[in-house]
């Protein structure tokens, strides 16, 4: 049994990976990679036989930096087994191959579903909760935030500017990879990117019958949560946020439930998680 990582330039490889992550997910990487996006913070550990791969879990580099102290943080992810080759042990050996890659890591984690939640506490995962904000809102006037397409590269290395300069914190927020950021918002949110000139602000969000539910803010001068949702102006009566405010006033918080998910979690810092009701970014979720 050969376990391969770091192989995303091995056109073969990863063309079996793609077919194997759309089999099961209805994933493809392919534009991910094309566009420039697939960078090392993402390594498949795949299980190679015959040249295919048959097994893979994935480690995602999210570090985060919490309460203003920078956490080393990896998240596992793209989970999956050829039906055929199933029941033979390959994510455990996967799995026992992190571990040692991850050692120096100030927590790992992972978003399971229903069908594998005995299987995560074999390598010292815990079950662990997050939270989420939201609040009702009275707002008047304009829309002040432009919608930016994001179909060309053009875009893409204005909002990876904003990224990298952008002053904004949250309670807890990713740092140094907007590669994934950029998987959710050249290929399923293209439509969900918008900027305010007077503000100078990025924000990704999503509109829905007057909720919005937003995701990440990019500002590189000092601006308020609160004046980033009220560009949005009166179409929107109520926000959810994909992060954990650095001021939680005037928010509700609930604990965070998602169908057939489960957050696990290994590692000292996600105690914090539980003590100051945080949760992992909306859009670091590999």
């Amino acid at each position: 049994m050969e376990i391969r990582k770091h192989y995303e330039k091995d056109d073969a490889l990863r063309q079996s990976f793609n077919a194997l992550s759309e089999a099961v997910f209805g994933l493809n990487f392919e534009n991910w990679y094309r566009t420039g996006f697939w960078q090392e913070n993402y390594t498949p550990y795949s299980v190679i036989l015959e040249g295919q791969v048959v097994a893979n879990v994935s480690l995602n580099r999210t570090d985060m930096v919490i309460h203003g102290k920078k956490k080393r943080l990896y998240q596992l992810g793209t989970v999956m087994t050829r039906p055929e080759y199933r029941n033979r042990g390959y994510i455990r050996a996967i799995m026992a191959e992190i571990e040692k890659d991850t050692a120096d890591a100030d927590g790992v984690y992972l978003f399971a579903n229903d069908s594998v939640l005995s299987f995560y506490p074999k390598f010292g995962f815990q079950k662990a909760r997050e939270f989420v904000y939201e609040a009702a809102l009275c707002q008047t006037g304009p829309c002040r935030m432009a919608q930016v397409s994001m179909d060309c590269p053009e875009d893409w290395a204005k909002l990876k500017r904003a990224m990298e300069e952008s002053t904004f914190s949250a309670a807890c927020y990713m740092v140094a990879n907007p590669g994934l950021i950029f998987f959710y918002v050249t290929q399923f949110m293209t439509d969900c990117v918008y900027y305010c000139a007077d503000l100078e602000t990025w924000a990704i969000g999503e509109i829905e019958d007057g909720s919005l539910t937003l995701h990440n803010v990019f500002t590189s001068k000092p601006v308020s949560l609160r004046d980033v949702i009220a560009a949005f102006g009166s179409q929107v009566s109520n926000v959810t946020l994909g992060f954990a405010p650095a001021d939680p006033s005037g928010f509700a918080c609930r604990e965070l439930k998602e169908e057939d998910t489960t957050f696990f979690v290994k590692g000292d810092v996600f105690r914090d998680f539980e003590e100051s009701l945080l949760r992992i970014p909306s859009l670091s979720h590999a």
